[in-house]
């Protein structure tokens, strides 16, 4: 298998430690780095904090399949509950690199928590059918972004990526984003919370997505909110805090995995459909049939200046914080 080698407010941060619990084997960070036989180099343990989504077993991946080794690192993975729980951890050295959406990144650091992007990880699709979109009933009326005024739409959680870009959506299309409902509702329910007209509209993921677009007689997309705001939307990067991002010798071997893996995953499509699926507890013939977002670890700063300006303009941050000091070089 041929691969590249280039290289709203968080909670308190003594609870984090009750959300988190570890899911593979390695050495704790900070942890006496690893001696493996035959003089090979030794490797730098660290922590890396996942959800427990398909996109977040592409770390797994690369753990199984030696490539963090390669890359002179041993990684053991941490799973959050949420994002909230993930951020004040690796901002407090618990965990060293995290696997999050880059809104609550940026909603952190405006609040003075010590956390910097360190490299892509996974995007929106520019074209075509998106990974997330707002979905209405067939029969509802609604078919533009404007037609959300005076609605409700469930979102997973409100403040996020998700209702940021409905806002954008609906004011592009000359439409009050104020005068759009958010209520929260977890992605599994969202359809039958629809169905049962307790919400006008659903922002929904994979694989709820893939249902609903099999569903035409009965369900409507309204449209691809990401792809209307900002194309190309980073929906996960990682991230760490001001003192693992200053460790420039940690932080090029991290990049130059996550660039690996990424990359690897994507050329393997039934072996990460197999992690995925162990993963996340999914049957892995529906692994193979998810449709995933684009998995890279590069990423264009730009588009975290866009969302940055983006999140201000509604709101969702007093103030932008320092971006030459957010998103790492």
């Amino acid at each position: 298998m041929a691969r590249s080698r280039i290289a709203a407010t968080i909670g308190a941060l003594a609870a984090t430690g009750l959300l988190l619990a570890s899911c593979s084997s390695g050495s704790p960070s900070g942890g006496t780095a690893s001696e493996p036989a035959g003089g090979a180099e030794e490797l730098t343990p660290i922590t890396v904090g996942l959800l427990t989504i398909a996109p977040s077993a592409a770390v797994e991946y690369g753990i199984q399949n030696g490539i963090f080794e390669e890359h002179g690192l041993e990684v053991e993975t941490q799973i959050a509950q949420g994002g909230a729980a993930m951020l004040p951890a690796v901002s407090t050295g618990q965990i060293d690199f995290g696997v999050g959406n880059p809104l609550s990144v940026l909603t952190a650091a405006s609040q003075g928590i010590d956390v910097r992007i360190t490299s892509g990880y996974s995007f929106s699709l520019e074209e075509g059918d998106d990974i997330n979109a707002v979905v209405a009933k067939a029969d509802s009326g609604i078919s533009t972004w404007a037609d959300l005024e005076g609605k409700t739409v469930s979102v997973n959680a409100v403040n996020t990526q998700g209702d940021l870009t409905i806002k954008d959506s609906v004011a592009k299309d000359g439409g009050d984003p104020d005068a759009v409902k958010f209520s929260e509702i977890a992605f599994p329910d969202a359809l039958a919370q629809l169905d049962a007209g307790n919400v006008d509209a659903v922002w929904i993921p994979e694989p709820f997505l893939g249902g609903a677009l099999g569903q035409p007689e009965e369900y409507t997309v309204v449209g691809y909110p990401n792809q209307n705001s900002l194309p190309g939307l980073p929906t996960m990067v990682t991230f760490a805090s001001g003192a693992v991002a200053d460790d420039t010798e940690t932080l090029e071997k991290w990049r130059a995995a996550i660039v690996d893996v990424l990359e690897t995953v994507t050329d393997d499509p039934e072996g990460f459909a197999a992690v995925i699926a162990e993963f996340t507890g999914m049957p892995e013939a529906a692994a193979m049939e998810l449709r995933l977002e684009r998995l890279s670890g590069e990423l264009d700063p730009q588009l975290i200046v866009d969302l940055s300006a983006l999140a201000a303009e509604y709101g969702f941050i007093e103030s932008e914080p320092d971006l030459d000091v957010v998103i790492v070089d």
